[in-house]
């Protein structure tokens, strides 16, 4: 019988401060661990969670359940565990395992934290990736959440190809950690309630530095282009602009959508409108598939160079934006008060649009009605790669109306995820 499983995965640029990995006790062995400054490419962070109802164990049985047994909960197809140290049946601090793997990639990990809700691993020389993970179980008044949280980098550059840019380890990845969240569901006796999702945070190989270079690698030729945005201009007048003129050259587009809705007044700290704040002013907002960003991270927001990685149809064009206004203010609309925090940004030379793009959360203070906007004008430019302007009025319209919906839908749903983290 068919069986499905639904998983929301999103993919986030992350951050030397927000990723960084949890402290190793003081006295935990520390030889032959494999570290992330030994491993390859960028840094991930990843989140594997789901809620089990009706489970008929509470967070310290089932974390004691799967620790007496890994293999209980490890998807055979996938991966075994094998214990190399330690005494059988259960599971302490400085116990090692080596996780058997399809092909010539074992992966030997010891234990270096244990609670009665939680168990922490970190990786051995010969991993295949250089870093730790950890299971842990919480309860609410109606669920047990279970999550997987690992902090990761390749262990070796084979291993970062076939990851990062192959991605062929990745969805491996992804399918063995899914299975065994569903084991855990069924070893705890109850049910998935909404399925599973995946966060990825990933920090760039030069996020040590002052460079965001998005979801992906940043290279030397990025940088450079990215230095070249402050000889640009804007590529048209902002102040001749009359979205409305009949001419029928400027397209005019509004969009909005819900969001979790927060008690009436302020703000609520770490509440539904502050965490669209945060995505939307780290650029988080765009799907990195569709368009990445680089820039540097310690410039203000307001007068933000960035350079766009556009991908379409197999094919990369990189275009110049520089952020304009940047406000976060109380409004007062037909007599009712919000809270609206926005920026937008303009087109520079050499892009094949012409045009500003305002992004703005709100909260309508009265009621706890919190939405994004998103208000643009656009037009072909009237310079730039001919192929590129010849190819947006083509298609362009098609595209940017898919791109401006699949960011309402992304906001509301890394909204909903970072709450439920």
């Amino acid at each position: 019988m068919w069986r499905t499983t639904p998983v929301h995965r999103w993919e986030l640029t992350g951050s030397v401060a927000q990723d960084r990995l949890p402290a190793l006790p003081a006295d935990i062995d520390t030889e032959h661990l494999q570290r992330p400054e030994d491993g390859v490419g960028p840094l991930f962070h990843r989140h594997y969670r789901t809620r089990i109802a009706a489970a008929r164990m509470t967070p310290e049985e089932l974390v004691s359940r799967i620790a007496a047994d890994l293999d209980a909960v490890a998807p055979s197809e996938f991966a075994s565990f094998q214990r190399l140290q330690g005494e059988p049946g259960r599971l302490a601090v400085g116990d090692e395992y080596v996780v058997r793997m399809p092909g010539p990639w074992d992966g030997p990990v010891r234990v270096v934290a244990s609670t009665p809700t939680s168990f922490r691993l970190a990786t051995l020389d010969g991993h295949l990736e250089a870093g730790q993970i950890e299971f842990r179980a919480t309860a609410d008044h109606r669920s047990i959440e279970f999550a997987i949280e690992s902090w990761a980098r390749s262990g070796d550059w084979l291993s970062d190809v076939l990851y990062t840019h192959l991605r062929m380890a990745k969805e491996v990845q992804l399918h063995m950690w899914t299975s065994v969240l569903e084991r855990v569901v069924e070893l705890a006796g109850g049910h998935m309630d909404g399925g599973i999702g995946v966060v990825t945070r990933s920090v760039s190989p030069s996020a040590e530095g002052d460079v965001d270079s998005g979801t992906g690698p940043s290279d030397a030729g990025d940088l450079r282009r990215l230095s070249d945005l402050a000889r640009r201009s804007v590529n048209f007048d902002p102040g001749s602009v009359d979205p409305q003129s009949p001419d029928g050259r400027w397209r005019l587009d509004d969009m909005s959508v819900p969001l979790p809705r927060e008690q009436p007044g302020p703000p609520t700290p770490g509440g539904s409108w502050e965490t669209t704040r945060d995505l939307m002013r780290d650029y988080q907002i765009a799907d990195p598939a569709t368009v990445r960003a680089t820039y540097r991270r310690n410039a203000p927001l307001a007068g933000r160079d960035m350079l766009l990685q556009i991908r379409f149809a197999g094919v990369r064009f990189q275009v110049g934006v520089r952020v304009g206004d940047v406000y976060n203010e109380t409004r007062e609309v037909d007599g009712r008060p919000a809270q609206v925090f926005g920026w937008d940004y303009k087109t520079l030379e050499g892009h094949f649009e012409q045009g500003r793009m305002h992004y703005e959360v709100w909260k309508w203070l009265d009621t706890g009605k919190v939405e994004f906007r998103l208000h643009a004008y656009s037009r072909v430019a009237d310079r730039g790669p001919r192929l590129l302007r010849l190819g947006f009025r083509l298609v362009g319209r098609s595209r940017q109306l898919r791109f401006y919906h699949q960011i309402c839908r992304r906001v509301r749903r890394l909204t909903d995820a970072q709450l439920d983290t």
